[in-house]
C-alpha cells in the first residue's frame, strides 16, 4: 500500500470550507479499485489523504486531486 497527503492552507475557514465542499463531492465518484481518498478540513487547512495499491494508481490519484483543487480554486476566485 502507498499513500500521500495533500495539505492546502487558505486565508479563511470559509474559503477552505468552500474548496472542501467542492472537491468532497467527488469522494466515491472517481475512486477506482486501486485508489481511495478522504477529504478533511480543520479551520483554514484542507487535507486530502490518498491511499493506493501501487505507485501508478497513487500518481493517478495525485494528478486527479490536485487538478480538482486547482479547478475549485479558480472557480472560487472567479466568483469573487
Amino acid at each position: 500500500m502507498h499513500d500521500a497527503e495533500l495539505v492546502f492552507d487558505y486565508d479563511t475557514p470559509e474559503a477552505a470550507a468552500l474548496i472542501a465542499d467542492s472537491v468532497g463531492q467527488e469522494i466515491g465518484e472517481i475512486e477506482g479499485d486501486r485508489t481511495t481518498a478522504a477529504v478533511s478540513r480543520d479551520g483554514c487547512r484542507l487535507r486530502i489523504d490518498i491511499d493506493a495499491d501501487d505507485l501508478v494508481a497513487l500518481r493517478a490519484g495525485l494528478n486527479t486531486w490536485t487538478t480538482l483543487i486547482e479547478v475549485a480554486e479558480r472557480s472560487m476566485k472567479a466568483g469573487r
